[in-house]
C-alpha cells in the first residue's frame, strides 16, 4: 500500500519517520542518518521526550530544524492534581532549558500569546491561558505582554501580521504561543504538552494551515506551547480495531489456560507486545495482521471525498480549563523566578 500519510498531528514524535524507530537502537540510527536526536526519560510520572532536528533530519520528518520537548502523564484524568502539578514542574524547568539567557535579560520584555477561538472549547486554551494571567499575574505585567488575537476567520486578518506588528513595537525578548494542537493517537488525548523553539503554524494539525509564527517570520525568538485536544476521526477506528484484534487473538492464545477460564471480570490481554496477530488471519483476513498504521491508512482512504471528523473527549471543558489555569500559573512563577 501506498503510503500517503494523510493523518494529522502536530507532536513531532508522532511523525511517521519517528514511530518507525521505536527501540533505542533504532533510534540511535534514525539519528547517525538522518540528523534527529532522541532523549527520553522520566521525572516522576511525567515522560520527556526531546527531540533534536537538524538541516537534513528537518528535510526527513517535514518538521522545522530546533528542538521539540513532548511531556507526557499517560494516566492523566481532569481531577489528578498531583500529575498537573509534576506536568506544569517540567515545563517551567525545559522553559529554562530552552531560554537560558532570558535569565540575563532582565529588562527584555516577554510576549505571551494565546491562539485560538474561544467559543470552541477544544480550542480555546490559549485565550483562556491568556484571562488566567490578564486576571491574576499582576506580579508579571511590568515584564509581559499578554495578548489574545483571536482567529483569522473572527478578526479577518492574519494572527501572524498582529504578533508581527506587536513584536516590531515592543521588541521582545522572547514570544511565547499558547496553542490547541491535534494528535494521531486517542490515548494522548489531554495528557501531552508540547514545547518547541521552532514557532507554530496554527491550523496545520486540522488541515487549516495558517501563516507560520517564529523568529524567521516575527524576528525575535519564538517558543510555542501546545495542548492536543482534537484527534482525526479514522485514528478513533484504527485505535478500536487494533484493541479488538488484539484482544480476540489474545483470547484465542490463553483459551486453554487457567487463568483464563478462571477470570469473572471481561478480561483483556496485558501486554499485546507478545499477541500474535496470525492466529485471526482465518477469521477476518491478511488485513487483520498489517501494521496499525497501515489500517489507519486504509480508513483514511476509504473517507477520501467525505468532511474530515474530529473529535474531542466529552469531558474538553475540565480539560481545557485545567491546562489554562496550568499554564498561567507555570508562566508566572517562570518569569518571576527569571
Amino acid at each position: 500500500m501506498e503510503n500517503n500519510k494523510w493523518y494529522r498531528t502536530d507532536l513531532v514524535d508522532e511523525t511517521e519517520e519517528f514511530i518507525n524507530h521505536k527501540t533505542a537502537e533504532e533510534r540511535e540510527t534514525l539519528r547517525e542518518s538522518t540528523g534527529i536526536k532522541v532523549l527520553e526519560e522520566e521525572r516522576g510520572r511525567v515522560k520527556i521526550t526531546r527531540v533534536d532536528v537538524d538541516s537534513s533530519g528537518a528535510e526527513e520528518i517535514g518538521k522545522k530544524e530546533g528542538t521539540y520537548f513532548t511531556f507526557t502523564v499517560p494516566t492523566l484524568t481532569p481531577d489528578d492534581e498531583e500529575g498537573f502539578k509534576q506536568l506544569g514542574e517540567v515545563l517551567a524547568e525545559e522553559l529554562t532549558t530552552l531560554h537560558p539567557f532570558i535569565k540575563d535579560n532582565k529588562e527584555g520584555k516577554v510576549l505571551i500569546i494565546g491562539l485560538g477561538n474561544k467559543t470552541i472549547t477544544p480550542d480555546a486554551v490559549g485565550p483562556l491561558a491568556i484571562d488566567e494571567l490578564q486576571n491574576s499575574a499582576t506580579s508579571i505585567q511590568e515584564r509581559c505582554i499578554i495578548y489574545a488575537p483571536g482567529v483569522t476567520g473572527q478578526t479577518g486578518y492574519e494572527t501572524s501580521s498582529f504578533i508581527k506588528a506587536l513584536a516590531e513595537q515592543i521588541k521582545p525578548a522572547l514570544v511565547i504561543v499558547v496553542d490547541a494542537l491535534a494528535t494521531r493517537a486517542s490515548n494522548r488525548l489531554c495528557k501531552t504538552i508540547q514545547m518547541t523553539d521552532t514557532g507554530i503554524h496554527p491550523g496545520s494539525g486540522v488541515g487549516n494551515m495558517r501563516k507560520e509564527i517564529s523568529k524567521e517570520t516575527i524576528g525575535c525568538p519564538v517558543t510555542a506551547i501546545g495542548l492536543p485536544t482534537v484527534v482525526d476521526g479514522p485514528v478513533l477506528i484504527a485505535d478500536a480495531v487494533d484493541t479488538l484484534f488484539q484482544s480476540i487473538a489474545a483470547k484465542i492464545q490463553e483459551k486453554n489456560s487457567p487463568s483464563s477460564a478462571l477470570s469473572v471480570t471481561p478480561w483483556r490481554p496485558s501486554d499485546t507486545s507478545k499477541v500474535d496477530l496470525e492466529v485471526i488471519k482465518p477469521i477476518f483476513g491478511e488485513w487483520s495482521t498489517w501494521p496499525k498504521e497501515e489500517r489507519l491508512q486504509l480508513f483514511e482512504e476509504s473517507l477520501v471525498g467525505h468532511d474530515r471528523l474530529f473529535v474531542t473527549p466529552k469531558n474538553i471543558d475540565e480539560w481545557v480549563h485545567n491546562y489554562a489555569y496550568l499554564i498561567s500559573d507555570t508562566l508566572t512563577e517562570w518569569i518571576e523566578s527569571t
